[in-house]
């Protein structure tokens, strides 16, 4: 007879968009040893009506949470909530010995994010930042053809990442300081593609905004683009925008070829991932396709694994420190308009193949007391 796997139980901090769409259902796929047994929101219609879709028993309203943590219902808390509140509930849930998986960004500042890091050694608890595409295949596979130099010595990376955000009051229009725009919404994917393919950490950063009149980017930049020095002269360029088409891609060039990675940072999308390599033949082409598949299931599996293991995760909140240094280095450079230089944070590992699980995709859900922020939105 086999013997059963000891299921890590998770409660759910913030209940909008991503956690309806994303978080919540991939528990099914990540039944192996992962269970969801607690939701937590300010919300009480919203804790009533999703507990009772997911057969939840525990739910507690936000200024309770701290009972849950009393309690010790729970081994893990998902942080799904605003940038702005993750330091606080970490904070909390650390004091109470409970691992932390906490959506990125980490934090709004590389203080924050220190902060965060020291309080999870201090108690010793686990805390993994929900970087979902160090799990998904065909990023994976992108980075596996970098580090085997099918593209030569890498050069540059060019990429860009939009969507029309739809509701002039949504969060992510809120300004910078509390981690608003898009800069930090999908510009982070940007900014991590890029240090995960040259497996490597910026050191200089020059960045430009540019804000039409529409009304939805009073408080922050409409288009943001950024230009990242890596050592042995290789540079990254990224835009972002909520006010722009759909797009969602990412390539990198080398001396003998290149990769372009097609709707690169989407969790509710099929990917295709296209190949231009020198032969002696001329230049060979090819493209392979990767279906929808269940991203946030797959950090569930891996993070539950390090648990029951004791292992330390990749993702770790060097990861999310690393991306937050970047962002401010950028907003400096903006108010500035000078290049900035950067520090960088010393990283012992980085995403492989190693990491790679593929889980089904889920089923569309139907929101409650949420609204999806664009047509082919990717928050978090």
């Amino acid at each position: 007879m086999e013997k059963k796997t000891k299921k890590i139980r998770y409660g759910v901090v913030g209940l909008g968009s991503i956690a309806q769409m994303a978080i919540l259902p991939a528990f099914k796929n990540a039944s192996m040893n992962s269970e969801l047994t607690t939701l937590i929101s300010e919300d009480a219609a919203k804790l009533k009506v999703l507990a009772r879709r997911y057969k939840v028993k525990k739910t507690y309203l936000f200024d309770q949470m701290e009972d849950c943590f009393k309690n010790q219902e729970i081994d893990v808390l998902y942080i799904a909530t605003p940038n702005d509140q993750h330091r606080k509930i970490v904070d909390l849930a650390a004091k109470y010995k409970i691992n932390v998986l906490c959506e990125k960004p980490m934090a709004v500042t590389k203080e924050d994010c220190l902060y965060m890091d020291q309080v999870a050694r201090k108690e010793g608890i686990k805390m993994m930042i929900a970087y979902r595409l160090h799990f998904e295949a065909a990023n994976l596979e992108a980075i596996q053809m970098c580090r085997q130099g099918k593209l030569g010595e890498l050069k540059f990376f060019n990429s860009t990442f939009s969507y029309q955000v739809k509701d002039k009051n949504n969060i992510r229009l809120k300004s910078s300081a509390v981690g608003g725009g898009a800069l930090y919404d999908i510009g982070i994917y940007c900014i991590n593609a890029s240090r995960y393919l040259f497996k490597a950490e910026p050191i200089e950063v020059v960045a430009f905004s540019a804000t039409s009149d529409d009304p939805r980017f009073i408080n922050t930049e409409e288009i943001t683009s950024a230009i990242l020095r890596f050592p042995d002269e290789k540079l990254a360029a990224f835009t972002v925008s909520f006010g722009a088409f759909d797009s969602s891609d990412y390539e990198i060039i080398g001396e003998k070829g290149r990769i372009r990675l097609e709707n690169a940072y989407e969790y509710a999308a099929p990917m295709e991932l296209r190949t231009f390599l020198h032969s002696k033949d001329g230049i060979k082409k090819a493209t392979k396709k990767f279906k929808k598949r269940d991203q946030f299931s797959a950090e569930l599996l891996y993070f539950s694994d390090c648990i029951l293991k004791n292992k330390n995760p990749e993702p770790s909140s060097v990861e999310g420190l690393a991306d937050v240094k970047i962002i401010e280095a950028i907003l400096t450079s903006i108010h500035t308009k000078k290049p900035v230089t950067l520090e960088p944070v010393v990283k012992a590992a980085y995403a492989d193949q190693k990491q790679k699980f593929v889980r089904p995709g889920v089923r569309k859900r139907k929101l409650y007391h949420a609204t999806n922020p664009g047509k082919a939105s990717n928050k978090q």
